[in-house]
C-alpha cells in the first residue's frame, strides 16, 4: 500500500504519460489546480505544492500524503477526502508518503510537518479541490470520447457513465485523455449530504500491512553495507568531553570507526552489539555539567520562588485586583506539574547515508522540512540532492518533530563514509528528550454575594518552548503555549488577569501532546471545581452559568454530563468529576467516575465519558480512537508519570522508574461526537487535556482530597494518610 519515492522519481512517473496527475498549488493569488506538465513549466518558487493525485491506466488512484502517519489515521482520512470529491471506488485508492521538499509544504504553515492537530484542518479544502478538478476533467474526457455534452455524463464509483446510451468508461481508461485537457480552476464541490465517504467510519488503509508486519517503521530500515552507531552522551546537562580512549574502542571486534559529533562520540560498528561495546570501551570522562546542583528539590524550589517574580501580562480584562479585594469570598491555590518524557513506543532512530553528491535519510519524522534543513547543514548538499524517506512512526507526540537523532546519524555517516543506523535504547530515549516543561501556577478567584464568579487571577511559571522552536511566535515576552486555555478560556469571567513568568533551566523542553493545554486544563478545571465548591454550587451548573453566550460549549458539556450520568447517586468512596477544555479548534468535555479506598491501589478510574465537538469530520472511527488515545495518555500522565532529576541530569531511565499506565488500569471509555457545522477542528490532541482534572475533581467528591500536583497517586496516598 505504501512506497518510498524521491521527488525526481515522482516527476518521472508524473511526466511519463502514465495517466492523469493533478495537484493543488498555493500561490500569492490563492489556490491553483495544475497538472504535472504544468508544474514543469512553472517558474521556480512560483507556487507551493501540497497534494499530488495520480490516476493511472491500471485504474488505480494514488494519493500522495504530505503528513506523517503516527497512528492518527492520516493515510486514510486524507485519501477519503480526495476519493469523495473524485467519485472514486474506494477499492481503487492507494497512498504514498510524499517526498520531502517545498512542493509538499502545508499550505497554512508553509512547512512540511505534522503537528498541532492540523492535518485534516489544513488539507481539507485543497484535497477537495484536487479531487473535484480531476473528476471534472475525467467527465470532460468521457464526453469528448462519446461526442456528447459533459452535462449528460455522470461520475460514480471510479468511472463515467453516459446516462442516455448506457455507455461507461473507467477512470483508468480515461486518464490519459483527461491529462491533455485544461484544468478547471473552480470545480464544483459537493454539498452537504452528497458525501459518500466523508463522515463515515471507513476502515484504515494502513492496518493490514501493520498487522502483517509488512509496514516499515524507522527501526525496520536496513541498507546494504550499513553500520550501526552507538553514541556516548553526557549524563549531566551541558557537560563536555574531557577525555576518552579512541584507540581502545577501535581495536574492539566489529568496530569500524569512532566519530566525534556535536552531541558526543559515535562508535560505528558492523553490529549494534559491537557498537555499544565499543561505546563502553571509550571510557569517556566528562567535565562537570552547567548545573550540578539540579535535582527534584532544587527545581521545585526554583518554580515556587519564581512565583514571587513579576512577569508579563498575557491577558488583562476588567480589574481583577479590585474585584478580588471586594469579593464576598476569595480562594487561592497553587498547582505544580512535573516534567514529562514522550516515551514513544518506538525509540528514537534514524538511518542516513551521506555521499559526495547525494544524501538519503530514512526516518520516522514529524518534520520533513526540519530533516531536510538539518541534512543541508550537515552535508552542504543542495535540497534536490537530499532524499528524505518518511517511514511509519511508532508514536510521535511532538517528539519526532525534533531532529537531534537525524543530526547524529548524518554526522556519523559523514564521518564513517558509509550508511549508518542510530537506534537509541529506552534509557537514552528517556534521558535525552525534549521534555514537556514543568509548570507551577498560583490562581486567585473571587466569588460574589450571589455565588457568582467575579474575578480570576492566574500567574503561571513555565519554561518557554516557543523561544527555542519558533521565537517569532513569542510576542511581548509571552509564550503562547504557556497561557493557552487560560488567556483564551471560554468561560465568561468579567475580570480576568493572566501573568506569565518565564523560567529558564538547562533542561531542554519541547512540544508534548497538547502542549500547554496539558498543564492549563488541569489547573483551570481543578480550580473551577474549587470555586464551585466555595460558591456552594453544583460544578456542572457553575460552569454552565459562565457559558450563557457559548451555546456550542454548553452543548458539549451537557452531552458529556448526560451520557456520564452526572448527578446519579454514588456509593461511599465513589465520585464523578467533570472537566472541559478547548484546544486546537475542538471542544472536549469529560466525566470521570472513580473510587478511592485506603489500601493500595488507592484509586481506580472505572469509566470516562467523553463528548467532542470538532466541527465537520471525516472519519468518526478515527475520532473515537484518537479521543481514547488522548484520554489514556493523559490518564497515564495524571496518575503516574514524572521525570526525576539528580546531580545535574536526568535520574529517570526506563519504565521501572518512569512509570506508565498499566493495562489493568484502563477504564471503560465512551466517546460521543457532537454534530456541528462550525469550523473544522483538530482531533489528535484535544482529548488529552480534560482527563487529569476530571479525575482530580472526582477524587475530591469521593475522598474530599484536593489534588493540586501531579502525578496523582503519590499525592492521594499522602492525603489518605493524613485523614
Amino acid at each position: 500500500m505504501t512506497s518510498l519515492l524521491t521527488r525526481r522519481d515522482l516527476l518521472k512517473k508524473s511526466l511519463a504519460g502514465a495517466g492523469l496527475t493533478v495537484f493543488v498549488a498555493l500561490t500569492p493569488n490563492g489556490y491553483r489546480i495544475l497538472k504535472a506538465e504544468d508544474r514543469a513549466k512553472e517558474p521556480a518558487k512560483s507556487c507551493s505544492l501540497n497534494l499530488w493525485l495520480r490516476i493511472t491506466p491500471d485504474n488505480l488512484i494514488t494519493v500522495l500524503v504530505n503528513k506523517s502517519e503516527m497512528g492518527q489515521g492520516v493515510y486514510t482520512s486524507l485519501p477519503m477526502i480526495v476519493a469523495d470529491e473524485l467519485d472514486a471506488d474506494w477499492k481503487q485508492i492507494r497512498f504514498e508518503s510524499a517526498p520531502a521538499g517545498d512542493p509538499f509544504k502545508d499550505p497554512v504553515w508553509n512547512t512540511q510537518s505534522t503537528g498541532g492537530s492540523t492535518s485534516v484542518r489544513h488539507m481539507f479544502l485543497p484535497l477537495r479541490k484536487a479531487g473535484a478538478a480531476a473528476r471534472e476533467m475525467l467527465r470532460s474526457a468521457a464526453a469528448q470520447t462519446w461526442g456528447v455534452p459533459p452535462g449528460e455524463c455522470a461520475t460514480r464509483e471510479g468511472g463515467v457513465r453516459h446516462e442516455k446510451s448506457g455507455r461507461s468508461l473507467s477512470y483508468g481508461q480515461l486518464c490519459e485523455r483527461a491529462s491533455k485537457l485544461p484544468v478547471p480552476q473552480a470545480p464544483p464541490l459537493k454539498k452537504e449530504g452528497e458525501f459518500k465517504f466523508v463522515g463515515k467510519s471507513i476502515p484504515r488503509l494502513d492496518v493490514a500491512e501493520k498487522v502483517s508486519g509488512a509496514g516499515a517503521f524507522g527501526i525496520d530500515t536496513f541498507v546494504p553495507g550499513m553500520l550501526y552507531a552507538a553514541i556516548a552522551r553526557p549524563l549531566a546537562f551541558g557537560a563536555k568531553v574531557k577525555a576518552y580512549e579512541r584507540d581502545a574502542a577501535e581495536r574492539l571486534p566489529g568496530v569500524f570507526k569512532v566519530v566525534s559529533i556535536d552531541r558526543g562520540i559515535a562508535v560505528c560498528a558492523s553490529t549494534l552489539e559491537g557498537a555499544r561495546k565499543g561505546r563502553d570501551g571509550l571510557r569517556v570522562t566528562w567535565e562537570p555539567g552547567t548545573a550540578p546542583e539540579l535535582g527534584n528539590e532544587a527545581l521545585e524550589k526554583n518554580f515556587i520562588q519564581n512565583l514571587a517574580r513579576t512577569g508579563v501580562t498575557a491577558k488583562g480584562q476588567g480589574n481583577a485586583a479590585k474585584a478580588l479585594s471586594e469579593a464576598a469570598k476569595k480562594i487561592e491555590a497553587t498547582y505544580f506539574l512535573p516534567y514529562l518524557a514522550h516515551a514513544t513506543m518506538e525509540p528514537m532512530n534514524c538511518t542516513a547515508h551521506v555521499q559526495k553528491d547525494r544524501c538519503d535519510v530514512w526516518v520516522p519524522t514529524q518534520s520533513q522540512t526540519g530533516v531536510l534543513v538539518t541534512a543541508q547543514r550537515v552535508t552542504g548538499l543542495k535540497p534536490e540532492q537530499i532524499h528524505v524517506h518518511t517511514t511509519y512512526l511508532g508514536g510521535g507526540f511532538g517528539r519526532r518533530g525534533e531532529t537531534d537523532v537525524v543530526e547524529e546519524a548524518l554526522q556519523a555517516s559523514k564521518g564513517a563514509g558509509k550508511p549508518v543506523k542510530v537506534i537509541w535504547t529506552r534509557e537514552e530515549d528517556i534521558q535525552n528528550d525534549f521534555y514537556r516543561p514543568g509548570n507551577c501556577c498560583r490562581i486567585e478567584g473571587a466569588i460574589g454575594s450571589q455565588g457568582e464568579l467575579t474575578a480570576w487571577s492566574h500567574k503561571v511559571v513555565v519554561p518557554s518552548i516557543f523561544a527555542r522552536v519558533f521565537p517569532d511566535r513569542v510576542q511581548s515576552g509571552v509564550d503562547p503555549a504557556a497561557v493557552e486555555g487560560i488567556a483564551n478560556m471560554e468561560y465568561e469571567v468579567p475580570n480576568l488577569y493572566v501573568e506569565y513568568v518565564r523560567m529558564d533551566t538547562p533542561i531542554p523542553v519541547g512540544f508534548w501532546r497538547s502542549v500547554g493545554s496539558s498543564h492549563n486544563a488541569f489547573t483551570v478545571e481543578s480550580f473551577m471545581d474549587e470555586l464551585a465548591h466555595t460558591a456552594g454550587k453544583d460544578p456542572l451548573l457553575f460552569r454552565l452559568d459562565l457559558l450563557k453566550n457559548r451555546p456550542r460549549v454548553r452543548k458539549v458539556i451537557e452531552v458529556a454530563a448526560e451520557r456520564g450520568e452526572w448527578g446519579k447517586p454514588l456509593k461511599k468512596g465513589e465520585g464523578r468529576g467533570l472537566a472541559y477544555h478547548f484546544a486546537f479548534g475542538s471542544h472536549v468535555a469529560q466525566v470521570a467516575e472513580v473510587s478511592v479506598q485506603d489500601q493500595e491501589p488507592n484509586l481506580k478510574v472505572h469509566r470516562v465519558t467523553c463528548a467532542v465537538d470538532c466541527g465537520p469530520f471525516v472519519n468518526p472511527a478515527i475520532i473515537t480512537a484518537q479521543m481514547k488515545s488522548g484520554i489514556l495518555m493523559g490518564l497515564s500522565a495524571a496518575l503516574r508519570e514524572r521525570v526525576d532529576f539528580a546531580q545535574g541530569g536526568v535520574a529517570s531511565s526506563n519504565f521501572d522508574n518512569y512509570e506508565l499506565l498499566r493495562i489493568n488500569e484502563i477504564p471503560e471509555i465512551d466517546v460521543h461526537i457532537v454534530p456541528s457545522r462550525e469550523e473544522i477542528g483538530g482531533i489528535g490532541e484535544p482529548g488529552l487535556p480534560p482527563i487529569a482534572p476530571a479525575v482530580a475533581n472526582a477524587v475530591f467528591q469521593a475522598a474530599g482530597i484536593r489534588v493540586r500536583s501531579l502525578p496523582m497517586l503519590p499525592v492521594l496516598l499522602e492525603g489518605l494518610k493524613k485523614k
